[in-house]
């Protein structure tokens, strides 16, 4: 017997200007400042039943690593009403957060910031699972196919819309190692992804020995809160590190221009090779850890030496997990080579972290159906131009733009929040063919390059005429 076909969802007739798929920060930026433009009609769909944003991960007084002035819309016009203070005013909150003196605001603070715009924008939603993505040569639009899901899950409802443009927002996915993949899915002995770590946390805090692999932000994160409610004496946490050290993050403020519009118009000017190799040895500009968390971490080991002997927990950098199994049903057997000694052994343990980052979502099965248009490089990844946009083939003359999924053209500052109000102002300037958000000229003290940089933001092409709304639309 055939399942019964899903009714349709009725669209307009007429094709939207701009679709964004996916609703994590960078779109719900992008939504925020397309707002005020009258002249945009933009739509939003994300699969998830609402905004959520890395709920494993926000423990207790954990912080974001930018200033609050990263927030979705400041940077790019600080007298939007999706502003951090104006969720601060609306909240009755601006006295507080003034007398707190905090510059970086807490990562619960930011999720729920972001879960107040996204409850107050039109245009967004959520429950909407982005099936296809085909260019139409007869219409010169795209064809977005949707599934309307329900509160469980289930499909509901089908639908097509049309649009001249498309903004592509789907983040990122938790990164498993090759090594430690079939220990996830097997039962037994918890195996998480730091992602996941609230959802397990009492589970993990009664286990007898714990490991944390990854020497991240996320690791650091989950190893304090660990230490810091197991009892003094008998720890037994393991804290395992690929790097070389348990490293800062480079937090200089010379250093921090490298998450500039000048260094990403830099960056994306050099040749694919340079660029690679930068990617690869600027690690520690994002992926070391905040300085007041190795303090604290030091801090907590201290603090538990006070009446003698030292606490029960190991940091091991400059090693890798080479292959894992279980043992029986209750344990994991980590094999373990340490890089700078050449030596190998065995650990055994209870219950296993792994803050193995995160990976850009390919892109390859949501965009099918436009990859004979794509335009690649050498290494079969997306070529991007300066203004976020997927090199296309001429026959198409809509547009794809990418959030964070240019990190191999646009280097390190393509996953920060910082840069997220410049990057979606930009996306609509060469969308509107207007200058809705005028750039900064200049972001940086530091010259990049001896060859001279231009300091003007891109020029933008020709935008398609926008269609005026109608009401009732």
């Amino acid at each position: 017997m055939s399942p019964t076909p899903l009714p349709p969802l009725h669209e307009p007739d007429a094709p939207r200007d701009l679709v964004g798929i996916g609703i994590g920060p960078f779109n719900l930026s992008l939504a925020a400042l397309a707002h005020p433009l009258p002249e945009l009609d933009s739509v939003f769909y994300e699969q998830r039943p609402g905004f959520d944003w890395h709920p494993g991960l926000l423990i207790d007084g954990a912080t974001l690593q930018v200033p609050f002035l990263a927030d979705l819309v400041t940077l790019a016009d600080p007298a939007s009403p999706w502003s951090f203070l104006n969720y601060l005013k609306d909240r009755d909150r601006l006295f507080p957060f003034y007398f707190a003196e905090r510059f970086h605001m807490q990562r619960a603070e930011y999720d729920a910031y972001c879960r107040w715009v996204a409850g107050r924008l039109p245009g967004l939603h959520f429950g909407h699972q982005v099936d296809a993505v085909r260019w139409s040569p007869e219409r010169t639009l795209f064809e977005v196919d949707f599934t309307q899901l329900g509160s469980e899950g289930e499909a509901e409802a089908l639908g097509r819309t049309y649009t001249r443009n498309i903004v592509l927002g789907v983040g990122t996915a938790p990164h498993i190692p090759e090594p430690l993949r079939p220990l996830v899915d097997a039962p037994g002995v918890p195996v998480i992804h730091a992602a996941d770590y609230l959802a397990h946390r009492e589970r993990f805090l009664t286990a007898e020995h714990i490991t944390v692999i990854g020497a991240g932000q996320s690791g650091a994160e989950v190893f304090l809160d660990l230490l810091r409610n197991r009892p003094a004496g008998r720890e037994k946490i393991h804290w395992l590190a690929r790097t070389e050290a348990f490293a800062p993050m480079e937090y200089s403020k010379l250093g921090l221009e490298h998450f500039t519009p000048d260094y990403t118009r830099y960056f994306h000017a050099l040749t694919e090779p340079v660029r690679d190799r930068l990617v690869a040895a600027q690690w520690q500009l994002h992926k070391g850890i905040d300085a007041d968390t190795i303090a604290a971490i030091h801090d907590e080991l201290y603090r538990r030496t006070l009446h003698g002997g030292w606490p029960d927990a190991v940091l091991t950098p400059a090693v890798t997990v080479r292959t894992a199994g279980r043992v029986a049903t209750t344990k994991v057997e980590l094999h373990l080579e340490h890089g700078q000694q050449g030596a190998r052994t065995r650990l055994i343990t209870d219950a296993v972290v792994l803050a193995t980052g995160y990976r850009e979502r390919p892109l390859g099965q949501i965009l099918a159906g436009l990859d004979p248009y794509l335009r690649r490089d050498s290494a079969e990844r997306p070529r991007i131009d300066d203004q976020f946009r997927l090199a296309l083939d001429p026959a198409v003359n809509g547009r794809v733009y990418v959030q964070n999924a240019e990190l191999h053209t646009h280097g390190v500052g393509a996953p920060d929040l910082g840069l997220a109000a410049w990057r979606s102002a930009t996306i609509l300037n060469s969308l509107t063919g207007k200058d809705p958000y005028p750039l900064p000229r200049r972001t940086a003290f530091t010259t990049f390059g001896l060859e001279p940089q231009s300091q003007v933001p891109p020029a933008r092409h020709t935008a398609q005429p926008l269609t005026p709304l109608v009401d009732g639309r």
